[in-house]
Formats: C-alpha cells, sequence, structure tokens
C-alpha cells in the first residue's frame, strides 16, 4: 500500500470513529428524552433495533443483514453487550 493510501485510510478510519461516536452520543440523548417521557427501555429497545433493521435492510437486503444477525448472536453469547461489562 502507498503511503498516501495509508494515510487515507487512516483518515477515513477516525472519520468513521467520530461518526459513530457522535451518533452514540444523539442514541443516548434520544433514549434519555424517551426515558423522561416515561417510555419504558423495552419499547425503546425495540423501537430501535426495529428502526435500524428496516434501514440495514433497504440498504444491503435481507441475506446481508442476516449475516449480521448471525454476528451479533455470537457477539451476545460471548457476553459483549452484558451490563456489567465496562464500556470501550
Amino acid at each position: 500500500m502507498r503511503m498516501v493510501d495509508l494515510q487515507s485510510a487512516e483518515l477515513d478510519a477516525m472519520i468513521e470513529a467520530e461518526k459513530k461516536q457522535v451518533a452514540f452520543e444523539y442514541h443516548n440523548e434520544a433514549w434519555a428524552d424517551g426515558i423522561s417521557d416515561g417510555i419504558e427501555a423495552e419499547i425503546l429497545a425495540e423501537t430501535a433495533i426495529s428502526t435500524a433493521l428496516t434501514e440495514l435492510v433497504r440498504l444491503h437486503g435481507e441475506g446481508e443483514v442476516l449475516e449480521l444477525l448471525d454476528g451479533l448472536r455470537q457477539r451476545i453469547e460471548f457476553g459483549e453487550f452484558r451490563s456489567d461489562r465496562g464500556l470501550h
């Protein structure tokens, strides 16, 4: 890989990481607003998952989303999403 390509890839990775952090903050704000409006966490969670899956299927198709869900299942089984785990 050429130096310019490597620098570009590093910059792209940094931009993606920043976008993910901002998206995480947006979701936390929306979650807090929903809770303060009296919406139960389970309802917020199910709605978030449904909205995300609908968008992912629209963008990538059902097959790719099913593969993603298989990966998420494995991550759940390995305990990645347990509440007693710290955020990275």
